[in-house]
Order: structure tokens, then C-alpha cells, then sequence
């Protein structure tokens, strides 16, 4: 193959099927990688890291509460998070927290965390702790349909 020919296949579109395999090759790895976990999953490695496995009254406890700031997480979720809630401020929807009711809910580690620090620190002014983040999710566990 010559120079010419080789530099005018690289400049040629990519249509059709080539152009569908190279979409999926992209889009595969972040589909697989955003749902990387199961809320059991999650659950265990924060009771790994907590002094004690996370506790259900223990969480809704904390779910329904105040901590020092003007939200609970209840504020946003609702009571039971088992519904479409709403955000506070900004009225934007959230889809339901509890596992139970929302299947793709604590599939992504990366998003799991980003959402837990985010919103602790709305709640509490801090980011919780491992046993905080067991109580809630084994709290949101329990919550069957």
C-alpha cells in the first residue's frame, strides 16, 4: 500500500457497522463499570470498616434526623424512601433510595461515594462515617415493597 492510499482509507469516515463497533467498544467498559457493585456489596464493606454491623433503627434513626443543619436526609428522599423524592432547593427529582424500588440504586462504588459525601455533608456539615453510611443502607435494605 502506498502513501496516498493508506493517508485517504485513515481520512475516510467511519459509517455503518465499523462505526457501530467502535461506539460499543467505547460505551462497553463504562456501562460494565457502572455497575461494578450490589447495595449487599456496599453494605459489607462499610460494615467492614464500621466498629459494628450497620443497624436498621440505628438508621432510619439518622435518616429521619437533623444534624445540625437545616436538612435530614428525609428532607430530599422522603419518608419512606421508597418514592420519586425532590430535591429541597433545587426541586429537581431523586429516584427512590431504597434498593428495593429502585434497582440501579448503590450499583456504582464511584457514584455511591461521590452521593454520600455530597449529601452528608448537606446534613450534617461533614462527610459520615463508616458506621453512619451501614446504618443507612441496612436501614434502606429492610425497606421491602
Amino acid at each position: 500500500m502506498n502513501r496516498l492510499t493508506s493517508r485517504s482509507m485513515a481520512m475516510r469516515p467511519v459509517t455503518g457497522l465499523r462505526r457501530l463497533a467502535l461506539l460499543l467498544a467505547c460505551v462497553a467498559p463504562l456501562a460494565a463499570a457502572a455497575a461494578d457493585t450490589t447495595a449487599a456489596d456496599q453494605l459489607a464493606r462499610w460494615n467492614a470498616q464500621a466498629t459494628r454491623p450497620g443497624q436498621v433503627e440505628a438508621g432510619r434513626q439518622f435518616f429521619q434526623a437533623r444534624h445540625g443543619r437545616d436538612w435530614s436526609c428525609a428532607s430530599c428522599h422522603g419518608l419512606p424512601p421508597t418514592t420519586q423524592g425532590r430535591h429541597e432547593s433545587t426541586g429537581k427529582p431523586i429516584s427512590p433510595l431504597a434498593p428495593a424500588f429502585n434497582p440501579r440504586g448503590f450499583t456504582d462504588t464511584a457514584k455511591v461515594d461521590k452521593w454520600f459525601r455530597r449529601n452528608c455533608n448537606d446534613v450534617a456539615g461533614r462527610e459520615c462515617s463508616a458506621q453512619e453510611k451501614a446504618d443507612v443502607l441496612a436501614y434502606l435494605l429492610s425497606l421491602k415493597p
